[in-house]
């Protein structure tokens, strides 16, 4: 599912990119100038240079055609990634959505951007099966003048990419764990076990740090951890074990819920309800368990699916020369990095509409 390439260790993840919160941001007030210009347009203009355009980013421009490509929609958060793309698309009349159909075939998905490329697309926003794989034909887009917006799947090249729009797999381990030391209030004798994704992926092995690494903060470590798959069939297995060999927990973080439907229904079938469990990625199916309360699950950590649908939006931007309105900076930002939120029965109603179904 969200794979990334080694390109980025969990160190320089601690925050220190452009993080933005939503892609809300995006639809306020156009800055397409400097600071100085805003005050100056605001002030009626001035003798000495001409006032800063004026209007909503939302309003409506020039004609954008963008392609956009990503893998098959085999998982719920994949799945919600095109959807919410299609559905922003909507929104805007000045945009002309192409979209490539899902594949993990890492062939074909070369020759859907090049065949954006030869169509002189205006943008190209791209999620990849694979950022290494990718890359190539990345670059070569950007060499023809193409702008390409990579999402969540990071190429081997930087230069392969004008705008890389990202979540936060370290940061989802950091929510996670803090939760955990919250809700153990001091107690560091609490028995905390991890259901991790495919311990191969970067993305598994970021999100396994930062959960280590939140916990320790507060005395805290991981006693007992397993490896999934991200599939239905691979938590309720792993699951079904770690009951087995751990009589006792308190903490259980699930790093995906679509997985952790498989958990879920493993934990039932153990009759084991003595822990909190959290889950991962932020799907509908666990927001409205958090809601009902009548369960282990007792909150989830976000990993946005609108991705694909933020690249979309700056995409837009970017090609109509418009900037974010809540930043002075005149250009659109090079990196976006989204935040990964705790979801509990306190804040729920906030998230539950645009979460994906698992």
């Amino acid at each position: 599912m969200r794979l990334r390439t080694p390109l980025r260790r969990h160190q320089s993840r601690r925050y220190t990119g452009i993080v933005v919160g939503a892609v809300a941001v995006l639809s306020l007030a156009a800055c397409t100038g400097s600071a100085e210009d805003a005050a100056e347009d605001d002030n009626g203009g001035s003798d000495s240079a001409p006032a800063a355009a004026a209007g909503s980013n939302d309003e409506e421009g020039d004609q954008v055609t963008i392609g956009f490509s990503a893998p098959a929609a085999d998982h719920g958060w994949m799945a919600a990634i095109t959807n919410n793309v299609r559905d922003l698309a909507e929104e805007y009349p000045d945009i002309d959505l192409q979209v490539a159909e899902g594949t993990n075939d890492v062939n074909l998905q070369i020759s859907q951007v090049e065949t954006f490329i030869n169509d002189k697309v205006d943008a190209i926003v791209l999620l990849p099966f694979d950022g290494a794989a990718m890359t190539p034909v990345a670059l070569k887009a950007m060499e023809a003048g193409i702008p390409v917006i990579n999402v969540d799947r990071e190429f081997d090249d930087p230069n392969a990419a004008r705008i890389t729009v990202l979540g936060d797999n370290y940061g989802m381990g950091v929510s996670a764990g803090q939760y955990v030391c919250e809700q153990a209030d001091g107690n560091k004798d609490a028995i905390v076990a991890e259901i991790a994704g495919i311990d191969s992926l970067p993305l598994t092995q970021d999100r396994s740090q930062g959960f280590e690494d939140a916990l320790s903060e507060c005395g805290l470590d991981v006693d007992a951890r397993q490896a999934a798959e991200f599939t239905v069939e691979s938590g309720e297995e792993v699951a079904a074990n770690l009951l087995q060999a751990e009589p006792k927990i308190d903490f259980l973080w699930n790093h995906d819920d679509d997985q952790g439907v498989g958990v879920l229904a493993a934990i039932e079938n153990a009759g084991r309800d003595e822990f909190t469990m959290i889950g991962g990625a932020g799907s509908a199916n666990a927001m409205r368990a958090i809601q009902d309360d009548s369960g282990v699950l007792k909150a989830t950590v976000i990993y946005p699916s609108t991705q694909g649908a933020d690249g979309v939006k700056l995409a837009r931007l970017l090609v109509q020369e418009k900037a974010m309105s809540d930043l002075v900076e005149v250009e659109v930002p090079r990196t976006v990095q989204l935040y990964a939120p705790v979801v509990t029965a306190d804040n729920v109603d906030q998230y539950i509409d645009s979460a994906f179904e698992s």
